[in-house]
């Protein structure tokens, strides 16, 4: 569990990277950008989803710290 969630957030860095690679790059004549924080968001949803899942279904322990 631990290594799809540090993959998806190396996927989410990437995103935003490529985004701001396109930003500049194309000087917003394009809609790359877009796709490409889309791309984002979406994989930060199926991350979010992910963990909740996994926490319900107990692949993600209760560290029980107060």
């Amino acid at each position: 569990m631990r290594i799809a969630a540090l993959l998806f957030i190396v996927f989410i860095l990437a995103s935003l990277a490529s985004a701001l690679y396109y930003l500049i790059k194309d000087k917003g004549q394009s809609d790359r950008v877009v796709k490409m924080l889309t791309v984002r968001v979406a994989l930060s949803l199926v991350l979010f989803v992910l963990l909740m899942g996994g926490y319900y279904f107990g692949f993600i322990p209760h560290s029980g710290l107060r």
